[in-house]
């Protein structure tokens, strides 16, 4: 089974919501409708590589192309999973959680995006409490790292909600104009003061040893 090989699949982690895990194949097409559709509106740019700025085909197979080549190039020592998140069995958007020399560092980033149609009904908060329930509660992570540009209020109120707090500023040129993002950090310690959603995993022992971890926690 490809399980077996390829641990990571068997990756769950559900809050009173959501799941999110790798897609299937269908469901992967699933999730790139989802984008094709729209993920912010045309006077934003929330993201670093303006990769929404294509029509709706170019949007969707971005999604799919960025899906695999993400897995393929995971490694102990750099690895990301671009979890897909649903919400009664409907795709509705991805949440990537990543680090580098995880075993050393023991730090995580997290990115993410929703569809338009699904955002302001609190999936946010949630998905982003499943990967910091896998950081701090099955991995050891001592700490959080997100960002978020100025110009995006919600992304910073559920950073905000989870406990994070601001860890400085970092400028990037995107389509030839300035944004400023503001760099955030939830250490080990304020999740476990502020954390309140309900997480439960299934499948991480079978990941340690992809993920740079000793196959006994």
């Amino acid at each position: 089974m490809l399980v077996d090989h390829f641990p990571l699949v068997g990756l769950r982690l559900c809050t009173p919501d959501l799941v999110l895990r790798l897609p299937e194949p269908h469901e992967l097409a699933a999730l790139a409708d989802v984008a094709a559709d729209g993920v912010h509106g045309p006077e934003l740019m929330p993201f670093v590589v303006p990769w929404t700025r294509q029509s709706p085909d170019e949007v969707a197979r971005s999604v799919v192309t960025h899906h695999w080549a993400v897995l393929g190039q995971c490694t102990p020592t750099s690895w990301s999973l671009p979890l897909t998140v649903f919400r009664d069995g409907a795709v509705v958007g991805q949440q990537s959680i990543s680090a580098k020399d995880f075993a050393v560092t023991t730090e995580c980033a997290t990115g993410s995006w929703l569809g338009a149609r699904y955002q302001g009904q609190g999936i946010g908060t949630q998905m982003r409490a499943a990967v910091a329930h896998l950081a701090f509660a099955d991995l050891g992570a001592t700490d959080l790292v997100s960002s978020a540009f100025l110009d995006n209020p919600a992304s910073l109120a559920v950073s905000r909600k989870l406990g994070y707090v601001p860890d400085g500023v970092a400028r990037y040129a995107v389509q030839g104009r300035l944004q400023v993002a503001q760099r955030l950090r939830l250490t080990r310690q304020a999740w476990t003061e502020s954390h309140r959603v309900e997480v439960t995993t299934h499948g991480v022992h079978a990941c340690r040893a992809l993920l740079g971890l000793p196959a006994e926690a």
